[in-house]
């Protein structure tokens, strides 16, 4: 299963940097999003792969929140993840 990082979780003065919110495609609703809690994500930097795990869902339209292993560099959002 693909997704795509969408953005940082933040709020309006702090930025957590190993929490990133994913849009998974084919997810469109909450109960979808709630049953990939606890998946593995993979995210590949051409040097080395960076995991995380799926924490929760993400608001009302199937958004997912990971939490990875170490900081996210800015240019992770936009590409591509997997979700196993």
């Amino acid at each position: 299963m693909n997704g795509t990082i969408n953005n940082f979780r933040r709020s309006r003065k702090v930025t957590s940097d190993n929490h990133m919110i994913v849009i998974v495609d084919g997810v469109d609703n909450k109960e979808k999003a709630e049953k990939l809690v606890g998946k593995k994500v993979l995210y590949n930097t051409g040097k080395k792969d960076i995991t995380g795990k799926v924490a929760a869902a993400h608001g009302g339209k199937g958004a997912i929140r990971v939490i990875f292993e170490t900081g996210m560099p800015g240019q992770a959002i936009g590409q591509k993840v997997k979700v196993e």
